[in-house]
């Protein structure tokens, strides 16, 4: 064996442990997103859906593999999340961050608004498993709807969320820019989180070295201008759409009901769900209050007729027609539902019975009162009447703060319970636009798209600040949490040796995120492990 043969058995020989320890790298590396495709596949996640996340994956490590994401200014993350970055956007966050003396009255105003959500988002997760482990939920919940993605999430439509998705990211991380910017840091770079075509994040990269070296209540308003921005924005949309749903009129004034007792004379008479009552006995009713006045002057046993347009045919007509209605007893009905089980646990059936009846009659229930058998009983605009400011002005001052406090929390629900929608569709038909200028000059249809545009923008961006005050590292909760523990060890500890507090507040910031981690994913995954 000549030198050169031995020389070169030697260098692979040295080189092979180094090609097998990148292989092993480049199989780790690959293993994890292959996990969480099967992780997502086997709570429910379409084969579709893993056909194009396998595609997208191996389009990202192509593209890595050949330096094209290099070029780009892009990078990997997670596997499957494409980081890209941008310069642009420096000029506007120089001139936005002028007013120095107002973004640092709001990142301190962040700071506290940012503690009082936290407790609010660590109490609902808290809340939400403790429900989960007492009444476990019947049907497992599908992977697509854990992922939050516009068009993908079964509750959440594509094209009003993704825009608005996009215009709140940007808001969200020009809220950390701009405190950034306003503590003396530079702004390295600006980009989007992207899944595919689908935005899932910005991002704000400052100078690392300048972060780290920025006091920790400096950092604290940086994390915390964000998710501030958002929630902030979302009571200012909330005020446009209230504009917006106060421009809406009833295309036909008059009351329906969302659903029809089954045995009672509305039933028996033929009144369907969202037929629209306009007369009884020859007396207009076009809201409630005129619909209570003249039900208070009937009586059960009595027949009344109705005046009624029928729900839209083909052509979108209402055709008119007349209905006799033998009205009920009101008190009765109460009585057949059962008596409600905080009643019943603390008394005999008898008594309960005479408790109950005197419950309601106090409550002006009263025996012979005249029932006509609808459920959900509702003008024409009552759908977005909900939304309007005006609609709690017979409230306290106080009472009306809290209202519109937790109007967000209460939108949350919606687009679950309406399968995407923001307004039930048979309701949607009872709406055209009003006499306003705005309203009249775009139409019902116009009026309706700024409407969804308004609600989406609203939830998505109440959503994106909500969601990133959980205190788990990486979102901004997480963050404001850890350097929040550092500052009450040094507080408590003043002499103690700053890397043992550091090392100390990483622990104890890990370890709640552990925590806070089972907390979010019990209910997902009891409710799967039971279904």
């Amino acid at each position: 064996m000549s030198l050169m043969q031995e020389r070169t058995q030697l260098e692979e020989w040295w080189c092979w442990p180094r090609v097998m320890e990148d292989d092993d790298v480049s199989l780790m590396s690959h293993l994890l997103p292959m996990i969480s495709l099967y992780f997502f596949y086997t709570l429910g996640l379409p084969l579709w859906a893993v056909i194009m996340m396998v595609i997208w994956y191996a389009t990202l490590v192509h593209l890595e593999n050949n330096g094209t994401l290099d070029n780009w200014g892009a990078t990997k993350i997670l596997g499957f999340i494409l980081m890209v970055r941008t310069d642009k956007g420096r000029v506007f966050l120089d001139k936005i961050s002028k007013f120095q003396r107002f973004w640092r009255g709001f990142g301190e105003f962040s700071v506290w608004l940012c503690f009082i959500v936290m407790f609010g988002v660590l109490g609902l997760l808290t809340f939400s498993a403790i429900i989960t482990a007492l009444s476990p939920p019947q049907e497992a919940i599908p992977a697509k709807d854990l992922l939050l993605i516009p068009g993908v999430t079964s509750y959440i439509p594509f094209y009003y969320p993704a825009i608005t998705l996009i215009i709140a990211v940007i808001i969200h991380e020009y809220g950390h820019a701009i405190q950034a910017r306003v503590h003396g840091m530079r702004a390295k770079s600006f980009g989007l989180l992207l899944f595919g075509p689908l935005p899932m994040g910005a991002f704000f990269e400052p100078e690392l070295q300048e972060m780290s070296r920025a006091p920790r209540r400096d950092r604290l308003r940086i994390y915390a201008a964000a998710p501030s921005i958002n929630i902030v924005a979302t009571y200012f949309i909330l005020i446009l759409l209230s504009s917006t749903a106060s421009g809406f009129v009833a295309t036909s004034p008059g009351m329906h009901a969302q659903a029809i007792v089954i045995g009672s004379g509305a039933e028996e008479s033929g009144l369907e769900p969202y037929e629209i009552i306009t007369h009884i006995d020859g007396i207009w009713v076009p809201d409630y209050d005129s619909f209570k006045e003249v039900m208070e002057s009937k009586s059960a046993g009595e027949e009344i007729q109705l005046s009624i347009l029928s729900r839209e045919n083909e052509t979108g007509e209402r055709d008119p027609r007349r209905i006799t209605v033998t009205l009920t007893d009101q008190l009765d009905y109460y009585l057949q539902q059962g008596i409600p089980s905080y009643i019943q646990d603390t008394c005999l059936e008898e008594e309960c019975v005479e408790e109950y009846t005197s419950f309601l009659n106090e409550n002006g229930i009263k025996e012979g009162n005249a029932f006509l058998g609808v459920s959900g009983f509702s003008s024409g605009t009552s759908s977005v009447d909900r939304y309007e400011l005006a609609s709690t002005e017979d409230y306290h001052p106080g009472v009306r703060a809290l209202f519109f406090l937790f109007k967000p929390l209460e939108m949350m629900g919606v687009p679950i319970q309406l399968e995407g929608h923001t307004i039930p569709l048979d309701e949607r038909a009872l709406l055209e636009a009003g006499d306003g200028l705005i309203a009249s000059s775009i139409g019902t249809k116009g009026m309706l798209a700024v409407f969804d545009f308004l609600f989406w923008f609203a939830w998505i961006n109440f959503i994106l600040g909500f969601a990133n005050l959980i205190p788990m590292v990486p979102f901004d909760g997480g963050q404001i949490t850890r350097d929040s523990i550092h500052s009450m060890i040094r507080l408590c500890s003043k002499n103690m040796n700053p890397l043992r507090v550091e090392s100390i507040a990483n622990r104890i910031s890990s370890l709640s995120s552990i925590i806070i981690l089972i907390i979010v994913l019990f209910p997902i995954l009891l409710a799967n492990m039971l279904n």
